[in-house]
Formats: structure tokens, sequence, C-alpha cells
């Protein structure tokens, strides 16, 4: 390890050559770090990039800025959004230009009470994990691997109960779960392992058998069983990516929305640059970039520049984007796939109904069966669920609406409550989605994307650099 105290310029050198220097960096190496008042700067010089990343205090009031550049590779936008994502932080502005040879990003960032970062385990977590691969992050090195099922088909009020009864009675253990629900489908992804000895499933007679049972349950389903390393807890936005992949392989974008969107999604072509403009809006909430971000690149997008702002509870995002061949979107057809890809995407993760969570410090065989049978047995349907355990303590969080999709009254609640106990049934009323959808003017923003928002792409790059340091002014 180096201590690095130059990195300070010749005087005859301006901004531009600097930046040219930088993107030509000899190989090496090397370990290289400075501390410098608020900001830690952190220089990993690998064999074949320069990947830089500076977390600063000190320049925004309300955020704290993650800047990151490095040589460009492929899915390096998705990986350090994926790290933030998985340190639970909020992304409230972003600033992305990767072209030519190199990729440069600002994020600002909170913490999941809105605040900057002030825990130096989260700031040192930031810079470490931006500097590891995919997989160190993905796989727990230690962790006894388990038995995956992944299931896809068409969603029915109390079909979640049938599942976990199905597993109960095979003799299952649900170590860690995720399930969405859209358009009329379900995807899940379901950790188990055997109830006697606490390990994965060998028995591939056994193994059929829960494929076959499952099939049975779930009307149009599409079932896998594997042996894995990777949990839930292990990855989180792993097990999220593998959702929308596995919904996006459902086709559930092409079933129409079930229900009323507040997501605008926008695409332009920008001729003379050879990009697309994919314009974003929608209603502000965790893991929201990430999700956008994720369905462009398994879309086979290259996200080349983009900026994120949020006001209030409201998001916009533009991006330029290409095919990774380098070609922009040459059709109409393919342009609604895009908007309707990425308005699924987004309304996959959206918390609809009240949010229900059951937690038991003695987890036992069958709870969930029992839970799930009591939703199903007081005509509420799951719209989205999370299953975790932790030794003996299990941590499960249900979304659910009646079966026609509409909020739960109070007597159905009292009587949830009742009948699983006060002490392990929690309710959390969501009063943001109590409010209006609005509907925004798609003719009024499709004139805007092709008039505004091609000026204001013009400059982007231009920005990008002022809110990296490596120009002066932006205007």
């Amino acid at each position: 390890m180096i201590e690095k105290k130059d990195m300070d310029w010749p005087a005859s050198l301006d901004e531009y050559q600097k930046l040219v220097i930088r993107m030509n960096t000899p190989r090496s190496g090397i370990l290289l770090f400075r501390l410098d008042g608020t900001s830690l700067v952190v220089y990993l010089l690998f064999e074949f990039f320069l990947f830089r990343v500076v977390i600063d205090n000190a320049v925004c009031a309300t955020a704290t800025l993650v800047k990151v550049d490095s040589a460009r590779k492929d899915g390096i936008l998705l990986e350090a959004v994926q790290v933030l994502t998985d340190l639970d932080l909020s992304i409230k502005k972003a600033y992305i230009s990767s072209d030519g040879r190199w990729f440069m990003d600002v994020f600002h960032v909170t913490d999941r009470y809105g605040e900057k970062l002030a825990d130096e385990r989260v700031i040192s977590d930031i810079e470490r994990s931006l500097g590891a691969s995919d997989e160190a992050a993905v796989v727990s090195v230690g962790m006894d691997p388990l038995t995956t099922l992944e299931l896809t088909g068409a969603d029915r009020p109390g079909l979640l109960s049938e599942v976990f009864a199905v597993l109960s009675d095979l003799h299952c253990i649900v170590a860690e779960a995720k399930l969405w629900t859209h358009n009329g489908r379900i995807a899940a992804l379901i950790f188990v392992k055997e109830e006697d000895s606490g390990l994965r499933i060998e028995d591939s007679e056994k193994i059929r058998r829960i494929e076959a049972r499952l099939r049975n349950v779930v009307r149009g389903a599409t079932t896998a069983v594997s042996s894995s390393a990777i949990t839930a807890s292990s990855g989180g936005t792993y097990v999220d990516r593998r959702l929308h992949q596995m919904m996006f392989a459902d086709r559930d974008y092409e079933r129409g929305n079930s229900g009323v969107s507040e997501t605008s999604v926008s695409v332009q072509n920008w001729t003379e640059r050879g990009y697309s403009i994919v314009n974003v809006q929608c209603r502000d909430r965790p893991k929201l970039l990430f999700d956008v971000i994720c369905t462009l690149t398994d879309m086979e997008y290259v996200v080349f520049h983009g900026t994120i702002d949020t006001t209030g509870d409201r998001a916009g995002q533009e991006f330029c984007i290409r095919h990774s061949d380098g070609s922009p979107i040459s059709s109409e057809a393919e342009r609604q796939r895009v908007i309707q890809c990425l308005q699924a995407a987004i309304d996959r993760r959206a918390s609809e109904g009240l949010r229900l969570e059951l937690c038991a410090t003695n987890d036992r065989s069958g709870l969930l069966a029992e839970a799930t049978r009591t939703f199903r047995e007081n005509g509420l349907s799951v719209t989205r669920a999370e299953v975790s355990t932790k030794g003996d303590m299990a941590l499960n969080m249900f979304y659910v609406t009646d079966a026609a999709g509409h909020p739960i009254d109070r007597k159905t609640i009292d009587a949830l409550i009742e009948r699983v106990g006060a002490g392990r049934l929690k309710v959390y009323e969501d009063r943001s989605n109590q409010t209006k959808h609005m509907q925004p003017n798609s003719a009024q923003e499709e004139s805007s994307i092709a008039g505004a928002g091609l000026l204001y792409l013009g400059s982007l790059v231009r920005k990008n650099l002022y809110n990296l340091g490596l120009i002066r002014s932006c205007s």
C-alpha cells in the first residue's frame, strides 16, 4: 500500500488535458489512497484499469456524494447501483457519463432516515464493495447451501398459502423467500432445507415430487429446483434481479396493467448523436434506480449518459442508451417494448396493499403455512412477500389486499390480529398509497422530451464533468 500525496497537476495543464492523462493512466496493480478533510479518495489501479472512488460529505448539505470513475466495462453502472442498494442507501440524485473508454458517475445518497452518511463502517463498505467483483458481493463465504425453488405462473387469491402448505407437507423448511405479483402473474424465489437435518435437499425423487406438487398448485406454472450456495440474505439485489428476469421471461409486461399506474415512460431517438433517450417519471421509492438500470442491462442496452433527480416524492430519470452493438432503438415496436418493460419493472415492486409483519421468536415447521392460511380464510390476497429467518427468529413481511385488490377494512384487520396474535402481527398502513393516483399527460410529456429534452442532453456530459470536479463551470 502506498500513500498518495501527489495527483496535484502542473499549472500548465488545463482540465481537459488532466482528463486525457487520467483516462490513459499506465497499467498497474497497486492500491493508492488519500484522506483529505471530509473526502476519502481511493485509487484502485488494477491490471487493466484505474478505479477511483471519492466519498464526500462536504459539498452537499443534504446528501453524501459518492463519485466513481474507472475504465469502462460491461455492467459497471449496474454494479455500482447494486452496491449502494445493498447497503440500504437512497439515491436522490445521480449524474452518469460513460462514453469512449471511461466511466464517470456521481451519486447523491442518504441513509434509510434521509440523512447524510455518518457511519464510518458504511463509508468503508462502499469503497471496498465498489472495488470488489460481482461474484464476491453475492456469495457469502461459509454459508450452508440451500435448495432454491424458482416459481412463475398465474396468480390467484390463496396461492401463496397453498405453496407453503405443499412445502410443509413435504417436510421442507422455508429459510428465505421473496415473491412478487404483477399483471396477474407471480414470481417467487424460495430457499428451502430439509426439516430433519436442516441441510439442502439432496434426494432427487423428493425434488421431483416438489416440482410436480407445485405445478399442480400454480396454473401455467414454470418451476425450477437447484442447489445453490447463494441465499436471499447473501445478495439482496441478486434475488431482485432474478425476480425481474423471471417475470420478464414470463412476459408479464404484455398482459396489460392490472391497476392504475402513475409511472410514465417515454422513448425518443436523438438521431444527431445516435442515442435513444429514455425518460421516466414516477413516485420515488427505495431501489427505483436499481430496477430501471437492471432492466435496461438485462435487455442488452448500455447507458452512456443520464441524470436522476427527486423532488419531494417524485422521481425523474433520463438516460441516453444504445444497444450493446452501438445502435439506437430502430423501430416503433421496439420503442413500445422498452416502454412496457420499464413500466412493468417499476410497478412490480409497488407496495400495494396493507403491510403486515409477522415475527416469531420460536420459528417452527408450518408457521408460514398456518399464517398464510389465515390470510386466505379471511379473503386476503398476498401481492408481495419477503420471508427471512435468523436462528430461531422468523421475520416475515406481507402486502395484502382483499380478493378484488381493494384495501382491507378495519373489521378484517381486527380479526387477523385476534387470530394470529397481537404480539406477533404488526400492521403498517402506508399513507402514500392512499393518495390519489396522478395520470401524467402523455402527449404533453412526449412534446417536452422531444424539444427541451434534446437541448438538455446536449450539455449533459459537461454537467457530469463539473460534478466530478473535472471542469470549473457547467453553465
